[in-house]
């Protein structure tokens, strides 16, 4: 069967995804909507071009963000934005490329204008490719890259130091990824440093998985078509020891490299949430074909197992970034109510202005509810309190049953306190979480809150304050509210779905909806993964309710050779009366094969040469208008038809053991 057109179901993109160049590109997620920062001057004359969007796909040009400093430097590199309490801070590096520092710029809105701080800090000649990484206890380091001349591949390598605060480094870099493999030559004898072979790592960007540390990174010479991404990890942040490399570039490639006659050069990127705030994208630059310049460019970015997946470069049309299912930008101005998408209860007074939903009563309770249709889903809202509350007053979020109140994660902005109380099975609870002192409750925070079915989480700023917890039933409305305060709430995006990284307990399995369809076999939860064995007859856990369109994504492995006839899978549309087709990884001849049973009927999907089922492996299904279509990693295998009403998900082993390391379901 010849692979079908991925991209026919939906709206698609192609790389690149702006048709100006933008080396270096850093973008920031804020108010639901999309920041890109780049390196160099702007054609305004001033520094680092900003580029905005909704989408990740359609760009618009905002201007420059930074003007020059005084005395004249040639070069201004990789600048990098957080937003912290109500200030966007920028992290760049200065100078004539022979000396650069690293420096702070400050602005009170992502499009600028940046003021410089008038602080360095960084100590060494040459310092670059600045990246801020938040910790889950709140702790921020610094990577960023400078040179190691006594090290055995000369060159350039990435170090991290303690942040003190914003603008003081602690003064004790520590090496974290330096050059070791050919991979990463910049120059065979770089004049410039006195004709030594020159290596070059360099553009850390750091991600935390399952108390894991990756660093991505860039090795090569930008200039080349060696240049590529590849990463490093680590289990402690504080050690003394370099990071672990992934690619040595003979046995493992890096995972962005040149597509000879189609991509060139991609590299130095940054990651980012999708729309639909689950999925990941690899934001890069690869050279335009007439090499005029570095062009921006997207892919997703996942995990099989530990091992980290960029589905790219990409150079051939790609499914456009999933939406959400609910989204408000509130862009339409409306004195009275919030539009179709919202019920406002008796007595608020909700406006939408200057792209936000306004509720400007200090009197008594007030919210604007959404339905949810499904009971998992991830939403993201921005809020902040305006007028001083009374005392107690409080501004967040509601999560309601038909019939009455189930949780309630709400900002005290005078107690300068988080408040979450909860119908739990036991009753009514609360808990009281502090605040710095430092925060400000008058501008925006961001607010996340995932559903999946009675399990409920919540973080406010990411680990400022973190809740989780469980409820007595699911809900089936969402809830803008305040109590005796006026607040704003803006970029509101509400994806059906879930993501299993099966982290918690056996029990959390029945909590978040999962039940076993036979007695042939014991599931669990162990070092992370979920867990099976299975003896003659196949056995299978399932996850509802039904849903008529959505991506599934798994990685799984075979913990052991299996018996013969063994077989780990996937019932990717199952419904109770007809579990439809079953997709299993199976020997075909020498090699291995996804293989589909419908019916009688069985159709076979090659694997690349050189799979190994003892490895995660990483499959991606999208089920829309009655058609599957079969995807291991970048590979689009294949498409099988499947019934085109609601359905549920499965997993399944027969004589075999396997073990899960990630499950994600989103709606379409």
């Amino acid at each position: 069967m010849a692979a079908p057109d991925f991209g026919a179901a939906g709206a698609t993109y192609l790389n690149p995804v702006h048709d100006q160049p933008f080396p270096d590109p850093f973008v920031l997620k804020y108010g639901g909507e999309y920041w890109a920062y780049c390196t160099g001057f702007w054609t305004d004359g001033r520094c680092f071009g900003i580029l905005r969007s909704r989408d990740l796909v359609t760009w618009h040009e905002v201007g420059g963000a930074l003007e020059p400093l005084p005395g004249g430097a040639t070069c201004y590199w990789a600048p990098e934005v957080i937003y912290d309490n109500g200030r966007f801070l920028m992290y760049y590096s200065m100078g004539d490329e022979e000396r650069m520092q690293i420096r702070l710029a400050v602005a009170f809105h992502p499009a600028g204008p940046f003021i410089d701080s008038g602080r360095r800090l960084t100590r060494e000649d040459f310092a670059i490719d600045p990246h801020v990484f938040v910790d889950d206890d709140g702790t921020r380091h610094l990577f960023y890259a400078t040179d190691f001349l006594e090290h055995s591949h000369i060159g350039t390598g990435t170090v991290r130091d303690l942040l003190l605060d914003e603008a003081t480094l602690a003064g004790r870099p520590r090496p974290v990824t330096r050059a070791r493999y050919d991979w990463q030559v910049y120059d065979p004898q770089r004049v410039e440093k006195g004709g030594v072979r020159w290596h070059t790592v360099e553009g850390p960007f750091v991600l935390k998985r399952k108390g894991i540390y990756y660093e991505m990174f860039s090795g090569g010479n930008w200039k080349s078509i060696t240049y590529g991404v590849s990463y490093a990890v680590t289990d402690d942040i504080e050690t003394e020891r370099e990071w672990e490399q992934a690619s040595d570039g003979v046995t493992v490639l890096p995972i962005l490299r040149t597509v000879p006659g189609r991509v060139i050069g991609p590299g130095h990127n940054s990651v980012v949430r999708g729309p639909d705030n689950r999925q990941m994208f690899c934001v890069y630059h690869q050279w335009a074909p007439d090499a005029r310049g570095r062009m921006l460019s997207i892919d997703p970015l996942d995990w099989a197992g530990s091992r980290l997946l960029v589905l790219g470069p990409s150079s051939t049309p790609q499914l456009a970034p999933n939406r959400p299912t609910i989204q408000d930008h509130f862009d339409e101005e409306q004195a009275a109510g919030l539009g179709k998408t919202w019920s406002c209860a008796p007595g608020s007074r909700w406006s939408a202005r200057d792209g936000a939903a306004v509720q400007a009563s200090v009197d008594g309770a007030a919210a604007a509810l959404c339905g949810v249709k499904a009971p998992f889903f991830v939403a993201e809202v921005s809020l902040k309190a305006l007028d001083t509350p009374f005392e107690n007053g409080a501004c967040g979020v509601n999560l309601h049953d038909e019939n009455r109140l189930l949780l309630r994660f709400m900002l005290l902005p005078r107690e300068k306190l988080v408040e979450v109380s909860w119908a739990g099975t036991e009753g009514w609870a609360r808990r009281q979480m502090p605040l710095p002192p430092s925060f400000e409750p008058r501008v925006f925070h961001l607010l996340r809150v995932e559903l999946d079915h009675r399990h409920v989480s919540a973080a406010l700023d990411g680990p400022l304050v973190r809740w989780e917890g469980c409820v007595e039933t699911a809900p089936d409305k969402f809830a803008l509210a305040t109590q005796n305060a006026a607040a704003a709430f803006a970029g509101f995006a509400l994806t059906l779905g879930w993501e299993e990284l099966f982290a918690g307990r056996d029990e959390d399995l029945a909590e978040r909806g999962w039940r076993q369809a036979d007695d042939y076999g014991r599931w669990y939860i162990e070092d992370q993964l979920l867990r099976s064995a299975s003896g003659e007859r196949p056995s299978c856990v399932i996850k509802g309710p039904l849903l008529e369109a959505y991506e599934l994504v798994a990685s799984v492995a075979r913990v052991a050779e299996a018996a013969p006839g063994g077989y780990y899978g996937f019932f990717p549309a199952r419904r109770d009366a007809d579990s439809g087709p079953l997709l299993t990884v199976e020997r075909d001849g020498a090699g291995w094969a996804l293989c589909a049973r419908a019916s009688s009927m069985t159709q076979i999907f090659p694997l690349p040469a050189g799979f190994d089922p003892l490895r995660q492996q990483y499959f991606r299904f999208r089920k829309q208008n009655g058609a599957l279509t079969l995807q291991w990693e970048a590979e689009t295998l294949g498409e099988i038809a499947v019934s085109p009403g609601a359905t549920e998900i499965g997993l399944c082993v027969r004589q075999s053991a396997a073990a899960f390391d990630m499950v994600r379901m989103t709606a379409l």
